[in-house]
């Protein structure tokens, strides 16, 4: 799907994964005690953040990555109906 804008700077923008709706055991989870998700894919990147020399600095993360970002993380966002998260790089704490 191509995305309708494109983040700045050090920015990204990830699909957020879907919350469990089962315990390992089975037990259904309601809706009010769904955790927010900690992962997710990038589907876009900016160019980088730019270094007090004036150098691009090239993030380390590139769309389709399956990442791992800060519970609280990144503000959402809907494009084109699809709710989506847009963090800064230094969210994010691994790529999977």
């Amino acid at each position: 799907m191509a995305l309708s804008m494109k983040p700045l700077a050090d920015r990204v923008i990830v699909r957020a994964a879907a919350a469990e709706e089962k315990t390992k055991s089975g037990i259904i989870i309601p809706d009010t005690a769904k955790e927010k998700p900690q992962r997710g894919e990038v589907v876009a990147v900016g160019e980088g953040k730019t270094a007090d020399s004036g150098t691009i600095i090239k993030p380390q993360v590139a769309v389709g990555d399956q990442v791992l970002y800060g519970k609280y993380a990144g503000t959402e966002i809907t494009v084109d109906g699809e709710d989506l998260l847009i963090m800064r790089e230094s969210d994010i704490f691994a790529v999977l």
